[in-house]
């Protein structure tokens, strides 16, 4: 994961998740890994405190810098950490692969799943609910009619990534790559520049898209549009593995709508604020909720 101080409160709840859809066995072999541009030593402390007590194996934090041409294109309520996903490497990982998630999701159930049919040299990666197809929506801007040959190819979410970390390193030249040559088709940051490398490359393997399903209740609370570009039932999935809250508005802020799985999502909230402060009074306190 990448925590900056935004982030800090929800990424405790995505650690809480994280324990909640695996198995306490299951929970001893996993490492969690989190890079940072901004945490002080007592959110650190409080991260690895909390990792301890929801019984994960081995965790490690790290402070990075993103990648020096990194565009920010919009950055109304995303900072460039987001960027910090090409960061992460073998030596600090440890471990034979990675699974990246986004901060601002609900884990439900086992992530480790794809990596069966993952083989080396591809990223797995969920195709993108909003902007399913590269010449629709208003990722890659131009890319369409610069070249024409990739209207209609996949354009995939960032928020949930499998890789093996051996691959890391060609991804992280990949992206700079593009930010330097295709800077211009740039709009959604680190996920756009994502993707002109896997255009260019093809080195992609599609994952289900319960792994990476799109909270919509928020949107259609304020407005119909999202009816005319999501095909599947705006409906919450029950079965999907994950939930992402995409978009500006989060489920941890009052002024968010109070849709089903955003209530789900505070109910997860006030659970990990519990575990926060079982662990001392110097930690954050819990956002208001109504």
């Amino acid at each position: 994961m990448c925590i900056d101080q935004r982030y800090l409160v929800p990424g405790l709840a995505a650690i809480t998740a994280l324990a909640d859809s695996l198995t306490p066995r299951a929970r001893r072999g996993v490492a969690l890994r989190v890079l940072t541009l901004d945490l002080i030593p007592s959110q650190s402390v409080l991260l690895a405190h909390l990792v301890r007590r929801a019984g994960f194996g081995s965790f490690d934090l790290a402070h990075r810098a993103p990648l020096r041409t990194a565009r920010m294109a919009e950055a109304s309520y995303i900072s460039v950490a987001t960027y910090l996903r090409f960061e992460f490497t073998a030596e600090f990982v440890r471990r034979p692969y990675l699974i990246y998630v986004d901060a601002d999701t609900l884990v439900r159930g086992d992530l480790s799943a794809p990596l069966s049919d993952l083989p080396p040299g591809e990223v797995g990666a969920v195709r993108d609910e909003f902007t399913p197809s590269v010449g629709e929506g208003h990722a890659l801007p131009g890319a369409a009619e610069r070249w024409p040959h990739l209207k209609g190819r996949p354009y995939y979410n960032a928020g949930l990534l499998w890789a093996h970390v051996a691959d890391l390193p060609r991804v992280r030249r990949g992206v700079g790559h593009a930010l330097v040559r295709q800077r211009r088709h740039i709009l959604h940051n680190d996920q756009d520049a994502l993707n002109l490398w896997l255009l260019r490359t093809g080195r992609v393997r599609p994952v289900g898209p319960g792994y990476n399903r799109f909270e919509l209740g928020r949107f259609l609370e304020r407005g119909n549009w999202v009816r005319r570009v999501v095909t599947r039932s705006p409906r919450p999935d029950a079965a999907a593995p994950l939930v992402h809250f995409v978009g500006p508005e989060k489920p941890w802020q009052t002024t968010c709508p109070r849709t089903e799985e955003v209530r789900e999502y505070r109910t997860l909230l006030r659970r990990t604020m519990r575990h926060v402060r079982a662990l001392g009074s110097a930690y954050p306190e819990q956002p208001e909720l109504r």
